[in-house]
């Protein structure tokens, strides 16, 4: 009975804490955050026909959108398909601003295009690679559909050696000129670092090519035709050849270092200067005078360079050395390094 009598008692007791805790709590909470007036509901004004977003293409929200549309696409030439790609579009005003220049006024990239133009008269310019032809447009209330003729053509550029031999494409650069020269006899540059064997689009007409094997002085120009809706491939046969200079003790023997290199034509032009134990070069056919340089020794011989006939000249280092041991590169020997 005792024990029963003290499990009551400790019950009560546990009841009557839980009971004084929370009291405390409540009181405690209501002192630290004391009732605070509320502040007035704030009304907006209602805005009609508001919609959750705005977008950017309907026609309420594109000015252009209600102003008559042209469609706009290109030929290479009267017979031609219109061109599905690649076609750089801009939309100019007819006259010029302040600064003197015709103001952008649109743009777009592609095929067959369309703009929404309001009333009034535009230059429209397209663009094909280095094609190009431009229109003036007077837009009014109506749809209007204008395919305009680049008379357009490309090229396409290689080079062989003579004979027919191949010449590696990282050492063959072409430049594209116009074909008249202006009142200083010289001609504009249109492309340069053109790489063998890619397509150039230029307008129809006729152009200067300007090949370059090595970067020495084996230069070829020869004049081409570009006609509207063809491609044009011109192969150029450059008469040159690869020399590996080396200045030696005995024939067949090590390449000193540090050897200052000149190449000079019979005239005395120079042609290449380098330095170091081995010189490549491309030169053109022709005869020439090569220079070494040692340890400030000088040592000179002259030389003629055959079309096509690649070789390696070792250049003797003796006093008064006037002679040069030349052997002819195996086939499949080292491509150029020039």
């Amino acid at each position: 009975m005792g024990g029963k009598r003290r499990k009551r008692e400790r019950l009560r007791a546990a009841m009557a804490f839980a009971g004084l805790l929370a009291t405390i709590s409540g009181a405690w909470g209501q002192a630290l955050a004391p009732d605070l007036p509320q502040a007035p509901a704030v009304e907006l004004p209602s805005i009609p026909n508001l919609k959750e977003y705005a977008n950017p293409k309907a026609p309420a929200n594109n000015p252009l959108a209600n102003e008559p549309e042209l469609v706009l696409s290109a030929k290479l030439s009267e017979e031609a398909d219109p061109i599905g790609r690649g076609l750089v579009w801009r939309v100019f005003s007819p006259e010029p601003g302040d600064d003197g220049k015709l103001a952008l006024l649109a743009t777009s990239k592609g095929g067959t295009t369309s703009f929404n133009l309001a009333p009034g008269s535009y230059l429209v310019h397209v663009a094909f690679g280095r094609a190009g032809a431009t229109k003036r447009i007077t837009m009014t209330r109506s749809k209007r559909t204008e395919t305009m003729i680049l008379d357009a053509g490309g090229v396409k550029l290689n080079a062989v050696l003579s004979g027919g031999g191949r010449i590696p494409p990282d050492q063959l650069r072409f430049s594209i000129y116009e074909d008249h020269e202006d009142s200083n006899g010289e001609r504009a540059l249109i492309i340069p670092d053109v790489k063998p064997d890619s397509v150039v689009r230029l307008n129809a007409g006729t152009y200067q090519i300007v090949s370059n094997y090595g970067t020495a002085n084996a230069v070829i120009r020869a004049d081409i035709r570009v006609e509207a809706g063809k491609i044009t491939e011109a192969n150029v046969e450059h008469r040159a050849a690869q020399l590996t200079l080396k200045l030696v003790r005995e024939a067949g023997g090590e390449a000193l270092a540090d050897t200052a290199w000149s190449v000079l034509t019979t005239s005395g032009d120079i042609v290449r200067e380098s330095v170091g134990a081995f010189a490549s070069i491309v030169l053109a056919e022709g005869e020439y005078v090569i220079i070494a340089k040692n340890k400030d020794r000088i040592y000179q011989r002259d030389f003629k360079v055959v079309a096509g006939r690649n070789q390696d000249v070792e250049v003797l280092a003796k006093d008064g050395a006037s002679t040069a041991a030349v052997a002819d590169q195996p086939a499949g020997g080292e491509e150029p390094l020039d």
